[in-house]
């Protein structure tokens, strides 16, 4: 009888065991293993010469690493083969502020495609931005604090705009501030023109289609943290539980907006149902 007893035991202990071993493989690939997520957009106004334009989104990396010198990261965008790379904020964390590895990123992309940058609640939260910065220009980073960059192609062109973060102490000047910026953007644009911005926050959507942005990309609520299968993200900041604009492609008017889940953690440290992303966006020219 003992000995069916420790049998018993024995068997329990590799089960709990086992089960121990499956928990923390899947929360380690759920923070560790890169997820692509594809999509074509059909744009009406988009230049003909614009059709199959390729834009690689990251977003919300928050200094994680992703092998030595984030090898693995930029494999998963160099086989793409992007026309550019666009970054909407949140490159680094300002309660851990590393620069350098946010810099080993950086580097590595602009080896592949132009790169096109904006500003994050972390950046402008952190008070070390201005270092960063000028990291960033003297990589080739097209830095868009409240600009525009016009990118052509065999004399046909779009306009690649970014607005700052409106992060502010005072959380009820955020509106004004977002709205200064945009104002700020826009005012030397033709009406006309195909464009797209780059603006951290998605929850500001009905702004941006205000604006006459064709095309808006975003990150910022790390696909709500933990996803709940068939339902969506849990919580996003500045949207509170199961947020509208936590992931994927909207239509606001005449306006798309694609949003990243993003590839790091900051104040919770792990991802559920909720692996880091890369968004592979194609353009088409209907």
């Amino acid at each position: 009888m003992p000995i069916n007893k420790n049998i018993y035991s024995l068997k329990l202990l590799i089960i709990i065991i086992g089960v121990l071993i499956v928990i923390m493989v899947f929360f380690y690939l759920q923070n560790n293993w890169i997820t692509k997520t594809r999509l074509k957009v059909n744009l009406q106004k988009l230049p003909k010469n614009f059709d199959g334009f390729k834009i690689i989104h990251i977003s919300d990396l928050h200094n994680k690493s992703f092998g030595k010198e984030q090898q693995y990261l930029v494999k998963q965008i160099k086989v793409e083969k992007p026309n550019i790379i666009i970054i909407t904020g949140d490159l680094i964390d300002s309660r851990r502020y590393n620069e350098d590895i946010a810099m080993q990123f950086v580097n590595e992309a602009i080896k592949i495609a132009p790169v096109y940058y904006v500003t994050g609640n972390h950046e402008m939260r952190s008070g070390r931005f201005e270092s960063l910065e000028k990291e960033l220009i003297k990589s080739g980073v097209y830095v868009l604090r409240n600009r525009w960059e016009r990118v052509d192609i065999e004399g046909q062109s779009i306009i690649i705009a970014g607005a700052d973060d409106p992060y502010t102490r005072i959380r009820n000047r955020e509106p004004i501030v977002i709205e200064q910026y945009l104002q700020e953007i826009t005012k030397d644009l033709e009406e006309n023109s195909f464009k797209i911005l780059l603006s951290h926050r998605p929850e500001k959507i009905h702004r941006y289609a205000a604006y006459g942005f064709d095309l808006v990309f975003s990150g910022h609520g790390h696909g709500g943290q933990v996803r709940i299968p068939f339902i969506g993200g849990l919580v996003v900041p500045n949207q509170g539980f199961f947020p509208k604009y936590s992931s994927g492609m909207h239509n606001i008017d005449n306006t798309t907006i694609i949003i990243s889940r993003g590839l790091g953690n900051s104040i919770i440290p792990q991802r559920i149902f909720n692996r880091p992303e890369i968004i592979i966006t194609e353009l088409l020219s209907k």
